[in-house]
Order: C-alpha cells, then sequence, then structure tokens
C-alpha cells in the first residue's frame, strides 16, 4: 500500500498485490495463494459456511476461499468477485469443476460496485481488501445491498502480528463504518486475522 492514505477515493496504482495486472499480477495471484491460505481457511471456520445458502466473496483474487466455500456443506451458490481480470482468470481455473456444476460464478466487481442483485445473498464475505478500497462507506454500502435481510457481513484483514496490520485508528474506523451502515457491528481476533461482522 506505500503512503497510500486509506479510503481517499484515491485508486490502488501499480501495486501488483491490490490490483493484479499482466505477467507480474499473474506471480502475485501465487504468491497470494500461498500466503493467504491459513487465514482463508481460519475465515472459514469462524463463519460455518454450511449455515448460509449463498455467499458471496468480494476480492475473491485467486480463488482459494471460493474453492472451500463451493466445497462446503449446505451452501448452494457461490459468487466472487474481483477487479482483476488476472485473478478472474485463475479463480475460474481454479474452480473450473464448480463452475461446470453450476455451484459457482466468478465474474469482474469490485467492493464498490459487484455486479449482483440486491437482496441475493445470506453471507457476503471479503478477505485481506478492506485498506485497499478507494471508499470504506460506499463499499460497505454495496455489501449491506447484496445482503438479504439477516445477512451477514464479514470483513476480514491482516492480524495484529502482520506488518500489513491496520492501525488503531483505521481499526476503529472500519467498526464504526460498519455500525453507521448496519446499525451494530462486532470485531474478533482470529489467529492470523482480525474479523469485523455485521447483520443487515
Amino acid at each position: 500500500m506505500g503512503e497510500r492514505k486509506l479510503w481517499s477515493g484515491e485508486p490502488v496504482g501499480g501495486n501488483p498485490f491490490a490490483l493484479p495486472r499482466g505477467p507480474l499480477g499473474v506471480a502475485a495471484g501465487w504468491v497470494l495463494a500461498r500466503a493467504n491460505r491459513r487465514q482463508q481457511a481460519e475465515i472459514l471456520e469462524a463463519l460455518a459456511p454450511g449455515h448460509y445458502r449463498s455467499v458471496l466473496e468480494v476480492g475473491c483474487g485467486p480463488g482459494v476461499l471460493l474453492d472451500l466455500l463451493a466445497s462446503a456443506p449446505g451452501v448452494e451458490e457461490v459468487a466472487g468477485v474481483d477487479p482483476s481480470r488476472q485473478m478472474v482468470s485463475m479463480a475460474r481455473r481454479r474452480n473450473a469443476a464448480a463452475l461446470r456444476a453450476g455451484r459457482l460464478r466468478v465474474h469482474p466487481g469490485s467492493a464498490g460496485a459487484t455486479g449482483e442483485p440486491d437482496a441475493a445473498f445470506d453471507l457476503v464475505v471479503t478477505v485481506n481488501t478492506v485498506a485497499m478500497w478507494p471508499s470504506l462507506d460506499d463499499s460497505l454500502a454495496e455489501l449491506y445491498r447484496v445482503l438479504r435481510p439477516g445477512g451477514r457481513a464479514a470483513v476480514s484483514w491482516h492480524g495484529a502480528s502482520s506488518r500489513f496490520a491496520l492501525t488503531d485508528e483505521e481499526d476503529a474506523r472500519v467498526l464504526a463504518a460498519l455500525r453507521r451502515r448496519f446499525g451494530a457491528a462486532e470485531r474478533r481476533e482470529l489467529g492470523s486475522a482480525v474479523l469485523f461482522e455485521a447483520r443487515r
């Protein structure tokens, strides 16, 4: 992220991990698939996705969590969106069987514009994307829009032990923005991540 001021409305710029593009973006996708696997497994356990029929992952990257979600018992529909066309392609290749079976679909989209219909999902999850959203409030409004009444929003970021961890002020801003949009929200520390949760 460099010196970029969070949630300033600025684009993410040339960081290959923020918006993977071209050959360097493909390499970044392989790194992300390895580096985030432990955190994604923790998120999956914390969310107990079998309680949700339809799930959207925002910023699905190379599709590791999509694979776990599409394989979870009780989950009937999984969708993934990512602003990087390279990541959409990688996620589709990783999850080719689920795509063919009609259990999964993946397409370009962002936290601020998922391209999904209103009130379509029981669970919306995003891992390690919140600090790269140009607008915190606009993106949370989009997550709220695509959730069904009673649906759950789960926003995860690197934990306190990571060099990418949010500052205390940034952490508080995420929680406050969720509470403004959803009315109530909670924050949990997991082994390698922080998880912010709210229900519509």
